[in-house]
């Protein structure tokens, strides 16, 4: 079981550097920026779920940051539509 906290440790952090690399590498573009963005909230979700798995914590923060990550991407979608109508 340890051997898959780990796996699903590294797999996080990947994908949170790998959403920043993104995110500096496209900052030009803002659907790319907000994809970006969301795949960083996705990397940082799976990491606390993660943990507050392993501690054996409430769920209720992860429930509460993923209803934050999706408020900022609808958000994000309603800037892209803003700029895009002007």
């Amino acid at each position: 079981m340890m051997i898959l906290n780990n796996s699903m440790t590294l797999v996080s952090f990947f994908m949170v550097f790998s959403g920043l690399w993104s995110f500096v590498s496209y900052r030009k573009h803002l659907l790319n920026t907000l994809l970006s963005l969301e795949f960083i909230m996705l990397g940082i979700f799976f990491f606390m779920n993660n943990c507050i798995s392993e501690i054996g914590s409430e769920v209720y923060f992860v429930l509460f940051f993923l209803t934050l990550a999706a408020c900022e991407g609808a958000l994000g979608l309603s800037l892209l539509v803003s700029v895009d109508e002007d």
